[in-house]
């Protein structure tokens, strides 16, 4: 059995809505007055606040007391290397998750919910008390492990993005992408608001909204009818571990130059998704939401879009 001083745990935290505000207001009341201004509650803000830090605080406690700790705010993440014998606890909402996930070589993450009132933590199995518990067999390697595919995106230039929920290739801003998309044998231009390629993990997340919008549109312009509450929502998971990824056309538009025929598919490492810039500008592939962390997709560029080599490991 390992020794606390051979076990080594990055704890990665992210501030709260209130520790964002007041980096951009300075103060407590400039934040608590922009907040009231704008017909909010700020006490929901300051309770959000001082759940997480007293739970930080406890977290912090423990963790020290069962190997080495080092705390490092999300923002960190992309200039950290972090060691094969890592283990990562992520405190935060299911994005942290994502967001820790995406940086790591196969150590496995630990999912803290810190406000299970607050939170329903798809990815978060675990709360402060079960950590005395737990950690010495995730030390052990003991504990069962999900795995997780990733989303790889490569570029001609040798660039790549790796996603764990979803990537999206599209247009900045509100004007269509432009595009040719290749899957399988299959090429169409395209005119749309972007492409959606989805992991398992992200399945119940974008991908779910695009497919049961669509599917409401469908059926409501079919029918004239808004009995949205009498609709099935279409159940769009699949496997974390899946052998494959989806992808979804958002808001393709038929013209006499563009299709809408090549809309929704799968990647598969045999049949990736191809898809080569026809933008003069602003052309963008950015992952899990984080737009500031994107490669530009301009004219002449072309993605190679399918599954990393990389897997994900979240402890169970």
């Amino acid at each position: 059995m390992s020794s606390a001083s051979d076990n080594r745990i990055v704890l990665i935290t992210r501030r709260t809505r209130l520790q964002e505000l007041i980096t951009r207001f300075n103060t407590v009341t400039q934040a608590q007055f922009y907040v009231e201004h704008a017909g909010l509650d700020f006490s929901d803000y300051l309770l959000e606040d001082q759940t997480y830090q007293r739970v930080l605080s406890s977290t912090t406690a423990v963790l020290s007391e069962l190997g080495r700790l080092h705390v490092m705010d999300r923002t960190f993440l992309p200039n950290y290397v972090f060691s094969s014998h890592d283990i990562i606890v992520t405190l935060g909402q299911d994005g942290l998750v994502a967001n820790t996930l995406k940086y790591l070589d196969g150590q496995p993450i630990v999912g803290v919910n810190p406000d299970p009132r607050r939170w329903d933590g798809a990815l978060l199995p675990f709360q402060i008390n079960d950590l005395r518990k737990l950690m010495p067999d995730v030390f052990e390697r003991r504990r069962k492990l999900h795995q997780v595919t990733l989303a790889e995106v490569h570029l001609q230039d040798g660039q790549r993005l790796l996603a764990v929920n979803d990537l999206f290739v599209g247009v900045r801003g509100h004007s269509s992408a432009r595009y040719i998309i290749h899957s399988d044998k299959a090429s169409e231009r395209h005119s749309s608001s972007g492409v959606i390629i989805s992991t398992g993990l992200g399945s119940t997340g974008w991908l779910k909204s695009l497919i049961n919008g669509a599917s409401a549109v469908l059926e409501q312009s079919s029918n004239y009818s808004n009995s949205v509450a009498k609709r099935k929502l279409v159940n769009t998971a699949f496997p974390w571990n899946a052998s494959h990824l989806c992808f979804t056309v958002r808001e393709p538009f038929p013209s006499k130059t563009t299709g809408a025929n090549i809309i929704f598919g799968q990647i598969t490492k045999e049949k990736p998704l191809i898809i080569e810039s026809l933008m003069a500008e602003n052309g963008i592939i950015f992952s899990d939401g984080m737009e500031g962390d994107f490669l530009h997709f301009n004219s002449g560029t072309k993605a190679v879009i399918t599954l990393s080599e990389k897997i994900g490991h979240l402890v169970a």
